[in-house]
């Protein structure tokens, strides 16, 4: 079973930078789109980034001008840079992969925005 890997959370102050990359362990073919998504404890995953394989990207209201979205389709990963982070950033953040054989999901990894 292809798992996607995710890496890049962490611990960072307000205004700093992270870069999150998703990759898959094995290979998907045929992949369209690929995305960003959080979650906070209490509250429903959030879309924040959606990129097609043409490079289209699409981004929630909270995060544009901030956030850019941004794929390697020779290595099917895809990453997300975030810049001018907020604390109300924290969130674990989910990558997404759609492709002819189905949808994939990561494990999540951890992104903390304090002070």
């Amino acid at each position: 079973q292809v798992q996607l890997v995710e890496s890049g959370g962490g611990l960072v102050q307000p205004g700093g930078s992270l870069r999150l990359s998703c990759a898959p362990s094995g290979s998907i073919f045929s992949i369209n789109d690929m995305g960003w998504y959080r979650q906070v404890p209490g509250k429903e995953r959030e879309l924040v980034a959606t990129i097609s394989r043409f490079g289209m990207s699409n981004y929630a209201e909270f995060v544009k001008g901030r956030f850019t979205i941004s794929r390697d389709n020779a290595r099917s990963t895809v990453y997300l840079q975030m810049n001018s982070l907020k604390p109300e950033d924290t969130a674990v953040y989910f990558c997404n992969v759609r492709a002819n054989s189905g949808g994939y999901w990561g494990q999540g990894t951890q992104v903390t925005v304090s002070s």
